[in-house]
């Protein structure tokens, strides 16, 4: 892009477009079902130490790692075939898509994630979500720390950041400050955690769901503090 829109919307995608928290569910019982209890909890294990080593979700990298203390075990070749071949698109959120229509309406849509270079952009094209925002995916290690490289790439007078972390838009919004209008859909365990709640200020705009924004003007997703309850 060369020239500088109104408003570029950006906006997350586990457990803001995607329900990820079922896909991680449902991971967990294919692992239980398929290798064992005993096995899946010793990948779930390696997975939250890679979490705290990378900074972000790496569901390949655990399972290498796992698969490094199991050499002798062929059948664990097989595990990768569930996250390839899983249906995210039926795990989307209801009004997910309607929601990305309905905000290119005002200025092009940005999914922007956290996560690997593998895994994460796949899950994104099955999903059928690389689509609908026409390609325009940014996925960075902490993209809360890549606003300069947000803003080249995708110029705007203003941004809104639509994540179910209040972490993260509070750490934007320290940044970017009235550049940018926070939106945080209450979906997913960490939207739902008392303690992420209360050690991060307000978005600026609250909805119950993801598809609540559908109804949403441009004039509310702009506007001041706000709480929609349905």
């Amino acid at each position: 892009m060369t020239t500088a829109d109104d408003v570029v919307f950006l906006i997350d995608c586990d457990n803001t477009l995607l329900d990820n928290d079922r896909v991680n569910d449902e991971l967990r019982d294919h692992l239980a079902t398929e290798f064992g209890p005993a096995s899946g909890d010793r990948y779930w294990t390696i997975f939250e130490q890679l979490r705290r080593e990378l900074g972000y979700a790496d569901y390949l990298g655990a399972l290498q790692r796992y698969r490094l203390e199991n050499v002798s075990n062929t059948r664990l070749l097989l595990m990768s075939s569930f996250l390839f071949d899983y249906p995210f698109a039926n795990r989307l959120y209801p009004g997910a898509l309607d929601v990305i229509r309905h905000l290119r309406t005002w200025g092009p849509t940005v999914i922007l994630s956290d996560g690997d270079v593998v895994f994460q952009p796949r899950k994104i094209q099955r999903s059928g979500l690389w689509a609908a925002v026409e390609g325009r995916v940014l996925i960075y290690v902490h993209k809360e720390q890549m606003l300069d490289a947000v803003a080249a790439l995708y110029p705007a007078r203003h941004y809104v950041m639509i994540d179910d972390k209040v972490r993260i838009l509070a750490m934007m919004k320290e940044i970017w400050r009235d550049r940018l209008t926070t939106v945080f859909p209450r979906q997913g365990h960490y939207a739902h955690d008392p303690n992420n709640l209360s050690a991060y200020p307000e978005a600026d705009l609250t909805v119950k769901r993801i598809g609540d924004l559908v109804t949403c003007d441009l004039a509310a997703l702009l506007g001041t503090r706000t709480t929609r309850r349905s």
